[in-house]
C-alpha cells in the first residue's frame, strides 16, 4: 500500500481519536476501530485509492493482516489455557491460602508482587501475565484493588526490561544500536546508558513507595478505598467468565500452582537461549549474552507456554488428577477468557500499523526533530525525553518508538554536544518507556490490565498520574544532565528530590480530602 507522506499533522489524529474515545466511553475495542478508520479513510482521501465507502476498512483489515504478530497471540492464548487448569486443579487457591499464612500484610502482598515483576526481567509480555497470574489470589485476599496491581505489574514489566543487560528489550535496542555505527559494541553502550534511563530507575522506586507509603491519590485512591469496602474492582468480563469456571476438583496442593509456572520460567530462559543459537552451529552466538540478543523473544514464549502446559497435562491427567477431558474443556475455557485481550492486542498492533507504514508518523516527527537545528544542548536531552514520550504514547510502541528515534538522536547529539551523546540515547530510551507504559494502546499496557485482570480503562486512568509524576521528575533529571555535562549524580539526585517531594504533597492533599 502506498504510503501517504503529506499527511502531517494529520498523522496524530487516529490515535487522539481512539485514545479520547477511549477515555470518553470507557470502551476500548470500538474505539480503537474508529481510530483505525480515521486513518485508513485519511490515507484513502490523501491518495485517492479508492471509493471512500469501501477502500478505508478493506485498508484497515489488510494493515491488521500484516501486523497481526501470531506468537504473542498463540502466547496468550497457551498461558490463559494454562491459568485455567491450574485453577481447575486447586493450584490458584493452595497458593493463595498458603501466600496468606506467610504474607501478613497489604504492605508484604505488594512488595511480593514488585519482587516477582522485578525477577521476571527477561521480557515484558511475559513478566505481565505471570506476576498476575501468581500474585492475584494473593492481593485478592488482602483487598487491594485490581487497578494497584495492574499498576505494579506494568510498573515492573517494561522499566526493568529496559535496563536488564540481558532481555528481549535489550536485544531490540541493540539492534537499533548497531543500526548507526557510532559504537564500538553495542552491548556495552546499551549497559551505559542503564544509570542514565531516569524514567526506568525513578518507575521502580515510585513503585516501592507506593507499595510501602500509601501514596493513594487520583483515581487510584477511590479504588483503592472501594477494595478496602470489599470491592477489589474485576474486570466484568473475567467475573462473569469465572461463574462459568467448573468447579476446584480435589483438595489441590502449592505444588499445583508451582511446577507449572516454575517451568514455565525455566522453559522461557532455555526456549530464548535455544532460539538465539546457544546451542546453534554458529559459535558467536554460544554465550548467554549473544544468544539474549539474538533471539526472537516472541517465538521463545510459545514454546514455554506449551511446554508448560505439557507439564500441567502430566502432573494432572497422566497422574489421575483430572480426567482429559476435564483438562482439554479447561485448556478451552482458557483460550476463550484470553479473547478480549488479544482482539485488543491486534487492533493496538493495527493502529500503530496505520501510523507507522500508511501516514509516515515518524517521518512528520523526524522533520520536527531536525528542523530544530538551532536548540541548545543544554535541553537537547529534555527535548528527545519528551519527543520519544509523544510518539511512544501516540503510537503505543517502545520498540518502534527508539528504533525510529535512535539513528536521529546519535547523530544529531553528536553535532549538537558529542558529550551528551549517551544522556540523549538514555532519554530516547526512557521517553520511549514512558509512552508505552501510560497509553491506552500499548501492547504492555493491555496485558497488565488482562494480567490483574483489572478493566482497562481503570488501570490507564488509575496509573496516568503516577507515570507523569515520574515523567515529569525525569524531565526535570534531563534538565540538569544537559546543563552539567551529563552529571549523574546532580541530574538523577535531582529528578529523584522532585518526584519525592511530589508524592509526599500530593498525598497530604489527598487525605485532606474525602475519597471520590
Amino acid at each position: 500500500m502506498e504510503p501517504f507522506e503529506a499527511a502531517g499533522w494529520l498523522s496524530l489524529l487516529p490515535p487522539l481519536i481512539a485514545i479520547t474515545l477511549a477515555l470518553l466511553t470507557k470502551e476500548v475495542i470500538s474505539s480503537l476501530f474508529l481510530g483505525i478508520l480515521s486513518g485508513t479513510l485519511i490515507h484513502t482521501i490523501g491518495t485517492g485509492s479508492g471509493p471512500l465507502l469501501v477502500k478505508p476498512v478493506e485498508t484497515a483489515f489488510a494493515v491488521m493482516v500484516s501486523k497481526l504478530d501470531f506468537n504473542i497471540v498463540l502466547f496468550c492464548t497457551l498461558l490463559g489455557a494454562l491459568v485455567y487448569v491450574i485453577a481447575m486443579a486447586g493450584g490458584t487457591r493452595a497458593y493463595g491460602k498458603w501466600a496468606t499464612r506467610h504474607i501478613k500484610s497489604r504492605r508484604s502482598a505488594m512488595l511480593s508482587t514488585t519482587g516477582l515483576g522485578v525477577f521476571i526481567f527477561i521480557d515484558d509480555y511475559f513478566n505481565c501475565l505471570t506476576v498476575g497470574t501468581v500474585m492475584r489470589p494473593v492481593t485478592d485476599s488482602f483487598r487491594i484493588s485490581r487497578a494497584k496491581l495492574a499498576y505494579i505489574i506494568d510498573a515492573t514489566a517494561a522499566p526493568i526490561c529496559i535496563i536488564a543487560p540481558i532481555s528481549s528489550w535489550a536485544a531490540a535496542v541493540g539492534s537499533s544500536l548497531k543500526a548507526t555505527g557510532a559504537f564500538e559494541s553495542d552491548f556495552a553502550a546499551f549497559v551505559a546508558t542503564i544509570p542514565y534511563n531516569f524514567y526506568a530507575l525513578l518507575s521502580l522506586v515510585m513503585v516501592v513507595m507506593v507499595c510501602m507509603g500509601r501514596f493513594d491519590f487520583g483515581p487510584m485512591r477511590g479504588a483503592e478505598e472501594r477494595a478496602r469496602a470489599g470491592d477489589i474492582g474485576e474486570d466484568g468480563d473475567a467475573v462473569e467468565e469465572a461463574r462459568r469456571q467448573p468447579e476446584v476438583t480435589g483438595k489441590g496442593h502449592l505444588a499445583d500452582m508451582l511446577v507449572p509456572i516454575g517451568s514455565l520460567i525455566v522453559l522461557a530462559v532455555l526456549a530464548l537461549l535455544y532460539n538465539g543459537g546457544y546451542w546453534g552451529d554458529d559459535p558467536q552466538y554460544h554465550s548467554m549474552g549473544a544468544a539474549f540478543g539474538n533471539c526472537t523473544a516472541a517465538k521463545a514464549l510459545v514454546l514455554a507456554s506449551f511446554g508448560a502446559l505439557v507439564v500441567a497435562f502430566i502432573q494432572f491427567v497422566a497422574l489421575g488428577r483430572m480426567s482429559l477431558k476435564t483438562f482439554m474443556d479447561g485448556a478451552t475455557q482458557g483460550m476463550k477468557a484470553m479473547m478480549p485481550a488479544n482482539i485488543i492486542l491486534v487492533l493496538a498492533w493495527t493502529i500503530s500499523g496505520v501510523c507507522q507504514n500508511l501516514l509516515q508518523t515518524p517521518a512528520y516527527v523526524r522533520t520536527l526533530v531536525e528542523a530544530d537545528g538551532g536548540m541548545t544542548g543544554g535541553l537537547l536531552p529534555a527535548i528527545i525525553f519528551a519527543l520519544a514520550g509523544f510518539l511512544s504514547f501516540s503510537t503505543g510502541t517502545a520498540w518502534g518508538t527508539f528504533g525510529i528515534l535512535i539513528p536521529i538522536v546519535v547523530p544529531v547529539a553528536q553535532q549538537v554536544d558529542p558529550g551528551l551523546v549517551l544522556v540523549c540515547l538514555s532519554a530516547t530510551l526512557a521517553g520511549s518507556v514512558f509512552g508505552d507504559h501510560c497509553s491506552p494502546i500499548s501492547d504492555t499496557t493491555i496485558l497488565s490490565s488482562a494480567g490483574a485482570a483489572c478493566t482497562h480503562i481503570e488501570h490507564v486512568s488509575t496509573q496516568m498520574p503516577y507515570a507523569c509524576i515520574v515523567a515529569g521528575s525525569s524531565l526535570v533529571g534531563y534538565v540538569v544532565a544537559g546543563f552539567t555535562d551529563g552529571s549523574l549524580p546532580a541530574s538523577l539526585g535531582a529528578g529523584l528530590l522532585v518526584m519525592v517531594a511530589t508524592m509526599f504533597i500530593l498525598r497530604a492533599r489527598a487525605e485532606r480530602r474525602p475519597a471520590a
